[in-house]
């Protein structure tokens, strides 16, 4: 929701943050209006009047998150030519941030999966449609880096990279430590026409 004058509300994004920390420290389930509306300074009053409930307000922070892991995902690739090397740089990006710190790679939809199971639930579906989109761009990249299988290498890429995630949010720096990178590039190797 916007404000008159083309800027967001000031009380959302309050709203927005002080959910998203909350969430990532303790759960969605953990976490109440009340808390929310504590920490984010925000009245019951005007948190309802962003989000009609806390589940709008699960479904808001997924659609930021979208935006971020796509601006993300561009800027990592933005200047490599090849297809089959953003590939390549995609696992490396996720490789290098899980080596910095493990909870950069903490995934908010894999939270959703665990927390949210049930198909028919808003968050869930949002989250659903977040990882096939992944799927689905990863698979683009393999038909245009002209690899066998796209559909196949795309959604063994996508478990790497989903594996190192969930690795690295449950080890921390005592997960695997063999770089992904070279399985990566033996997986489209093996997929090369």
């Amino acid at each position: 929701m916007s404000e008159p004058n083309g800027r967001k509300s000031e009380a959302r994004e309050k709203l927005l943050v002080a959910a998203s920390t909350l969430f990532f420290q303790r759960g969605f389930h953990a976490v109440g209006v009340d808390t929310i509306v504590e920490q984010s300074g925000v009245t019951k009053m005007t948190m309802y009047k962003h989000f009609p409930s806390k589940d709008h307000l699960i479904v808001a922070i997924l659609e930021r998150s979208d935006e971020l892991y796509w601006t993300w995902f561009e800027s990592t690739i933005r200047g490599i030519e090849k297809p089959e090397d953003q590939l390549l740089a995609l696992v490396r990006a996720v490789e290098s941030r899980r080596a910095q710190s493990p909870e950069s790679v903490f995934c908010l939809y894999q939270a959703v999966a665990v927390e949210f199971p049930f198909p028919e639930h808003m968050a869930h579906q949002k989250a659903v449609r977040h990882k096939q989109s992944i799927v689905d761009r990863l698979e683009t990249m393999c038909r245009e880096a002209s690899l066998s299988e796209p559909r196949q290498l795309a959604l063994q890429l996508f478990v790497m990279l989903e594996g190192m995630c969930i690795t690295s949010r449950m080890l921390g720096g005592t997960g695997p430590t063999a770089p992904m990178s070279d399985a990566a590039l033996a997986l489209v190797q093996a997929h090369r026409a």
